[in-house]
């Protein structure tokens, strides 16, 4: 439970660390945005202060509102002083686009001493987040009034425009934001749904394997009782009923034992041993039954002593478990060796066998749990999948390595790598 809420807390702290790079980077753009904006506004207002400082169709007709003089324009001069604030406007707006300025703007044109000639119709209220730029006029207008003329630009809320200047980064940046919330949540819960599963599963079958247990020993008791008490042929038939009790026994402790290993992680007894008489000893016990067989078996364990650190136990049915395999997987041709030394900082144990071989693509696959190599309709080998993977989590355990070499019809060699004491 504490390790899901570690990964729980990481979640979160790294989508908030992620969010504030993310703001950050968002008050650099807008501080980036607010430069260009100023300097495309001193830019857009060089060439309004020289466009209205000059005698064109424009500053005449302004100046004609200004000085109340007599024009040559058929208008009233209420209606003159209307066109002239359009006229401005549309001006002013053409001057800020050719800038790439499209934010929304008033304007007013007043003395020094405020009073006001001309404005905008659209004016904002005072004390809204307001920027002015005052532009000073020379020229034409000013020769004509005889005024010290100033056209002050306004801009409300500038923050809010250059955010949506920014929209192509914005908008996409929430959305893939929200999408790698969204598949982290997704792929956390469907995480936690299997391993639920699976740990359910793992407490059934279990369990089930504890309550056969039962009926198995209690089986073992009485095939033991008949041999006491039949003979002739029903004796064989008895014998081959305890066989075929210890094979399921075998694979009931197979099951349990890995389960244990599976759910706890301090299960290996970490104890310096020599592990020449152990394979000696597995050695020895193989060779027998290989004999029975017809078979040959090869034992080359070099040096005094192999020392490593870890489990006699496991390590023993790890060996134990790669040489059966190697013998099941033989054929007809049923020849394994067993080797053992010490290479640099390791302890090599090689089992080998010119058996039927494992094809490439089943190599990667057959230490996963249940995964067993694909025999078409064969059915002459019997297990579950769980020996490879047995050996796999042991040496994994021990902070050693296992490798699998093999071609198809050549036979495999398996070796074991643990690190030397």
């Amino acid at each position: 439970m504490s390790r899901k809420y570690f990964y729980i807390s990481l979640f979160i702290v790294s989508i908030i660390g992620l969010s504030i790079v993310q703001y950050q980077y968002f008050r650099i753009g807008l501080n980036l945005a607010g430069r260009q904006f100023n300097e495309n506004m001193g830019e857009a207002i060089t060439s309004i202060k020289e466009g209205l400082g000059k005698r064109n169709e424009l500053t005449y007709l302004m100046a004609t509102v200004l000085t109340d003089e007599e024009s040559n324009f058929n208008l009233g001069l209420d209606s003159l002083q209307d066109a002239t604030v359009y006229f401005i406007n549309d001006y002013l707006k053409s001057e800020l686009l050719e800038q790439g300025i499209k934010a929304k703007f008033s304007y007013e044109l007043r003395t020094r001493d405020s009073a006001i000639f001309l404005k905008s119709d659209l004016q904002f209220e005072e004390g809204e987040d307001l920027l002015f730029y005052p532009i000073g006029l020379k020229g034409y207008l000013v020769d004509q009034t005889q005024k010290e003329l100033i056209l002050e630009i306004r801009f409300k809320n500038l923050n809010r425009y250059l955010l949506s200047q920014l929209n192509g980064l914005t908008i996409p940046s929430m959305i893939f934001m929200g999408v790698i919330v969204f598949i982290l949540v997704w792929v956390f819960r469907a995480f936690y749904l299997q391993k639920n599963l699976i740990t359910h599963t793992n407490e059934y079958i279990n369990n089930l394997t504890h309550e056969l247990k039962t009926p198995v020993f209690s089986l073992g008791i009485a095939t033991k009782i008949l041999e006491e008490k039949v003979s002739g042929e029903g004796a064989n038939v008895v014998a081959m009923m305890r066989s075929q009790l210890e094979k399921l026994k075998m694979q009931i402790d197979k099951v349990l034992e890995l389960a244990i290993i599976e759910g706890k992680k301090n299960v290996i007894e970490n104890q310096v041993f020599d592990i020449l008489p152990v394979l000696e000893e597995v050695g020895s016990e193989f060779g027998s039954l290989v004999a029975l067989e017809g078979g040959g078996f090869t034992m080359d364990l070099k040096g005094e002593e192999l020392c490593v650190k870890g489990d006699q136990y496991h390590l023993q049915n790890s060996v134990n478990s790669l040489l059966e395999n190697a013998r099941k997987y033989s054929g007809d041709n049923l020849n394994v060796v067993l080797l053992a030394y010490r290479e640099r900082n390791y302890i090599k144990i090689k089992v080998i066998d010119k058996g039927v071989g494992i094809a490439e693509d089943s190599q990667k696959k057959i230490f996963d749990k249940y995964y067993r190599v694909p025999k078409g309709d064969r059915h002459d080998v019997k297990g579950y999948g769980l020996g490879l993977h047995y050996v796999k989590r042991i040496v994994t355990l021990h902070k050693g390595k296992i490798r699998v070499e093999s071609q198809i019809g050549e036979g495999s060699t398996f070796t074991i790598s643990l690190p030397a004491v």
